[in-house]
């Protein structure tokens, strides 16, 4: 039920295993969707580095990014650092040819049900499986399978300009993502993603995006030192983020963001997604246990969350002196060391200014 990266990825290994599966997509084309760029950074993939060469070599599926990410700059208000190494991979979703949707949907053989209407309940009653890969939490909440742990909003845009393909730029900056972040992707030489995406806080009044996008515009152009002509623009509210309760219930398995892959920290998981899909087929094909199968990406969730409620915490003077740690020794050291496990470390890190705050508060 979904013929996204999760969807695809569970269909790609049922047919591996001689399994044809049926493919129900209710919009009209894979990947039909605003184009951005995403990432996959090898810090969150670990004990994966090289997540490409592992799913063509592991598992059979052959996925070609935009580049190989050899440059990550992360800005501050006041700070700068810049990551240099073997940093994971930039990729293209959305409505483009080369999407990582679009290759899966090359790879598959069974044919993909476009316009669909077929129901939850409909399949359930017709197939002597589902699984649950409809893109977003939402059907997972109406089964009451679904943690919402928070919302986000986003507002994107597809810049022209000149750029890196192997370097990308971040932002922490409160005045232009509340507890959120800003990025900068390159698509190509000459085109890129730009985004400001922060957590809705139910407790304050709602920022002014508009506002929070012209502060980020304006701050992208300097950093980056050229104009950045605007040809396409996004925008999404309320988007929920959260895990599902249990991985799998009866014949019915969460995979994508119906199983939690989307991380709170900073909003990637396409690894998590493709394995999920991975994952139910071994289960369907009798080569393994869903609920254990996934049980290190739900504890990956979590750890995320942790670093998510605490950067809610951190003002921009917390991010200045972040970033002017991550730029020193230990910028090297997490990049470098494979054996650290940096959501854990990062999260380590942040407990000082985190136990500060609860004191200021309470």
């Amino acid at each position: 039920m979904g013929a996204g990266l999760s969807g695809l990825a569970c269909a790609i290994t049922l047919e591996k295993f001689g399994i044809e599966p049926a493919i129900f997509e209710k919009r009209s084309r894979v990947g039909d969707r605003f184009v951005n760029g995403e990432i996959l950074f090898s810090l969150l993939t670990r004990p994966v580095r090289d997540c490409i060469a592992y799913l063509s070599e592991k598992h059979g599926i052959y996925l070609h990014p935009t580049a190989n990410l050899q440059k990550m700059t992360l800005y501050s208000p006041q700070e700068k650092a810049v990551f240099e190494g073997h940093l994971g991979f930039t990729n293209v979703r959305g409505r483009e040819h080369n999407a990582f949707e679009a290759q899966l949907s090359r790879q598959v053989k069974s044919p993909i049900r476009f316009h669909s209407e077929e129901t939850y309940e409909g399949l359930l009653s017709h197939y002597t499986h589902v699984v649950m890969a409809a893109g977003d939490g939402e059907y997972a909440k109406q089964t009451r399978n679904f943690r919402e742990d928070l919302t986000v909003s986003l507002r994107g845009a597809t810049v022209e300009g000149t750029f890196d393909r192997y370097a990308v730029s971040a932002w922490l900056d409160n005045d232009m993502a509340p507890s959120g972040y800003s990025f900068c992707i390159p698509l190509s030489d000459t085109e890129a993603t730009i985004v400001i995406a922060y957590p809705d806080d139910p407790h304050k009044e709602p920022p002014d995006p508009e506002l929070l996008w012209d502060r980020f515009y304006e701050r992208a152009c300097r950093d980056l030192n050229q104009p950045l002509r605007i040809t396409d623009q996004f925008q999404i509210t309320g988007y929920p983020v959260g895990i599902c309760r249990s991985a799998r219930i009866g014949n019915t398995f969460y995979v994508g963001n119906c199983f939690g892959s989307l991380m709170p920290y900073l909003g990637f998981g396409q690894f998590s997604a493709l394995l999920t899909g991975v994952y139910a087929a071994f289960d369907l094909a009798g080569q393994g246990h869903y609920e254990e199968l996934t049980a290190p990406l739900r504890q990956s969730y979590e750890d995320s969350l942790v670093l998510r409620r605490a950067m809610e915490r951190l003002c921009d003077s917390d991010y200045d002196r972040i970033v002017r740690m991550l730029g020193g020794r230990l910028g090297g050291r997490l990049i470098e060391n494979e054996h650290l496990n940096p959501l854990k470390t990062i999260s380590f890190l942040l407990r000082p200014y985190i136990k500060w705050k609860q004191g200021v508060t309470s």
